[in-house]
């Protein structure tokens, strides 16, 4: 029987979540998944439906959830569905929910310089980016409020900052993993928009996560 993958696509549409949730979309049906794309959270609230889910991809930036459908996400994920996620469409959504935050493992806090070049490190040999090298991405560098809980994949160090040069010299996790009672959590924080996945190694690493979490 294939894996079942649900898809929530909403939020502030600066950060582009219709076009993004195609592209996974696309990525998890290669890899024999039957996906679901919803544009509201009721499912999450739908435990026959969330129970019977391998994976959980929330794609929804900012925006409010209601106390059933967090409670449905959580409990969910506690029972074992995986959960992977990037950039804001995971942790920066629901900013008032803090029990929100202590599942996915971190929160957006802001993007210095906004667009601009910076490195991605690979700091593990973890089967998420094993073979892969160090590559530059042309977009936001996320600064995170992380959980030192989190075993980190990737990273990346902010330099030459002109908005906030205090943080020069910061080293900050760009991809991480963890868990949350029997389910697995996955975090990139690439993805800006869907473009920023033309670079191989954003997709890859987000399409490796996608598959460790629903494991």
């Amino acid at each position: 029987m294939a894996k079942k993958a649900i898809i929530t696509a909403g939020g502030w549409d600066g950060h582009e979540p219709t076009q993004c949730a195609a592209v996974f979309k696309t990525v998890l049906e290669k890899e024999g998944y039957d996906v679901e794309v919803h544009e509201t959270m009721d499912v999450f609230a739908d435990a026959d439906t969330m129970n019977n889910a391998n994976l959980i991809v929330p794609i929804w930036t900012m925006g409010e959830i209601s106390g059933e459908q967090e409670s449905g996400l959580m409990a969910a994920v506690s029972s074992g569905v995986g959960l992977a996620g990037f950039h804001g469409g995971m942790c920066d959504a629901f900013r008032n929910n803090t029990n929100y935050q202590f599942m996915t493992g971190a929160n957006w806090v802001s993007h210095p310089d906004n667009i601009k070049d910076y490195t991605v490190n690979i700091t593990s040999d973890d089967p998420i980016v094993d073979g892969l090298s160090d590559f530059d991405m042309h977009s936001e560098q996320y600064y995170l409020h992380v959980d030192p809980h989190v075993e980190v994949l990737a990273s990346t160090t902010f330099v030459g900052s002109e908005q906030a040069p205090w943080v020069n010299g910061c080293v900050m996790p760009v991809v991480y993993k963890k868990m949350w009672g029997e389910g697995r959590v996955f975090y990139s924080s690439l993805g800006h928009v869907a473009s920023d996945f033309d670079v191989s190694e954003a997709k890859e690493i987000q399409r490796r996560g996608m598959l460790w979490a629903s494991t």
